[in-house]
């Protein structure tokens, strides 16, 4: 039970940090305990969305209070490139949030979408549908894989 527990913190833990610009691979895991067969794919699939869900959400809040310090030295984005990506993002508005899954891209969209002010619901919800399907992808490919390795 112990061992379970831990091994769904740690997913969750993964999922959560691969969702902010930490070089974590959530994918690597999920697909490594599904391999593993110990656990039931539904519950992995949901603990690793559940974390990257959340992931975004916390982009999502410093987005909504980073421009704030936006005029500061230190600031980590440059004003052009700050504009470009709202810019980019009023263009294609909310639906860009499907790419939210996506490497390199899909975290920084996640802050721009706080930056330019989505409603958390909508938000939530299309990350949620993005992250699922990434997820749900990557779980049948693996199940799949391991299907035809068996026979």
């Amino acid at each position: 039970m112990l061992e379970s527990l831990a091994l769904y913190f740690g997913l969750f833990i993964t999922a959560f940090g691969a969702a902010s610009l930490l070089p974590l691979q959530s994918e690597a895991l999920l697909a490594g305990l599904l391999v593993l067969g110990s656990q039931p794919a539904w519950a992995l699939v949901a603990v690793a969305t559940t974390g990257n869900v959340m992931g975004s959400m916390l982009n999502w809040l410093l987005g909504r209070y980073i421009e704030r310090w936006r005029q500061h030295r230190w600031f980590p984005v440059g004003e052009g490139t700050l504009q470009r990506a709202q810019r980019t993002y009023h263009r294609y508005g909310r639906w860009s949030l499907l790419l939210s899954w996506m490497p390199i891209i899909g975290d920084p969209l996640t802050v721009v979408a706080g930056i330019m002010r989505e409603p958390l619901w909508s938000f939530t919800l299309i990350v949620l549908i993005a992250k699922l399907g990434r997820y749900l992808v990557l779980a049948a490919i693996t199940l799949g894989f391991l299907g035809g390795c068996r026979t």
